[in-house]
């Protein structure tokens, strides 16, 4: 199903990104919650078993029914990001609040040194990116801590646990999709790809992804981008189609153009296993800079934001249609 996304349709979603870098570890305990009244956000901690503090922040909406089970929605920073950044640059907060799910912005490891960028945090997506990377963090167990004490916490459904990402954050996304298939019902990124070698999800995981044909950071074909991680990336097509693959989908999709936006052209793998989706959009002449929304405050050579298409909006709308 395809829908024409302008910045003023829904309100904002989602990881909000920069260019491609990592994370990872183990958990422990979080502390108890407070009822829900009025919209918060506050930071946690985390210690892992490789000695590591970890940082996210939790964003519960005002009035959520704590009889009930709510959606929980992980939204991963792209590289030299942060959760808080993420949180500033997508609007996430006010979609949560509108629809009634707690929103998540893990922190992913810094990338230290001596540059500007040295306080910029990046992901362990597999070949990409950082220190995450190099140093392999264990950043799957990390999050999946993260998504269980959440859950715990807040009444989050295991039925509706979703993952959103830009850009090293849809990467560590996709690798998410592939390992801990069990926790998440679908993932929706932009501008990201596959960086592991194998992808076999232990059930199906629906799909969303989207990207800009001006992309020169995670450029469109794969390839070496311009971005600060100095990765070779696989084809962004190939990742979805690996998905689809995995989701038992048909091996060609539908493609549909949007008839109020033409630069808007949607691949559809559909019916897949047990009411997944797998979709792949393109939009002509967007850059790598999250679509729909202020661009970080961040140096980065993502280029301005895309005002024909807004991804948390689309994002947020596939996510609810979405559900195991």
């Amino acid at each position: 199903m395809r829908h024409r996304f302008t910045r003023n349709a829904v309100v904002v979603v989602v990881v909000a990104g920069l260019m491609l870098v990592g994370c990872g570890s183990n958990a422990t305990s979080a502390p108890t919650a407070q009822p829900a009244q009025s919209a918060r956000t506050h930071d946690e901690r985390m210690r892992t078993v490789d000695g590591r503090t970890r940082t996210y922040r939790v964003h519960v909406p005002p009035r959520i029914d704590s009889s009930a089970l709510v959606p929980v929605v992980l939204a991963l920073h792209g590289g030299v990001g942060s959760g808080a950044q993420f949180e500033r640059n997508s609007g996430f907060d006010a979609l949560a609040d509108r629809n009634r799910f707690v929103v998540v912005y893990p922190d992913g490891i810094p990338i230290g040194g001596a540059s500007v960028f040295a306080r910029g945090r990046v992901w362990n997506g597999g070949k990409c990116c950082g220190p995450a990377a190099t140093g392999d963090v264990d950043d799957v167990t990390f999050l999946t801590r993260v998504i269980d004490s959440v859950r715990g916490r807040f009444h989050g459904d295991p039925r509706r646990v979703f993952v959103t990402g830009h850009s090293n954050g849809a990467i560590m996304a996709y690798r998410l999709a592939c390992e801990r298939a069990d926790r998440i019902a679908a993932i929706g990124v932009q501008a990201g790809t596959l960086e592991i070698p194998t992808c076999s999800p232990s059930r199906p995981v629906s799909v969303l992804h989207i990207h800009g044909t001006a992309d020169r950071n995670i450029p469109i074909g794969g390839g070496r981008g311009i971005g600060m991680s100095g990765t070779d990336f696989f084809p962004p097509q190939q990742a979805v189609e690996i998905l689809a693959g995995a989701d038992r989908c048909p091996a060609r999709p539908t493609v549909r153009v949007d008839a109020e936006n033409s630069d808007v052209s949607t691949r559809t793998w559909s019916p897949c296993g047990q009411g997944t989706a797998v979709e792949f959009v393109t939009v002509t002449g967007a850059p790598h800079a999250w679509m729909g929304h202020p661009s970080s405050t961040v140096a980065s050579p993502a280029g301005s934001r895309h005002e024909g298409y807004d991804s948390s909006a689309a994002i947020w709308t596939f996510f609810a249609a979405h559900g195991r």
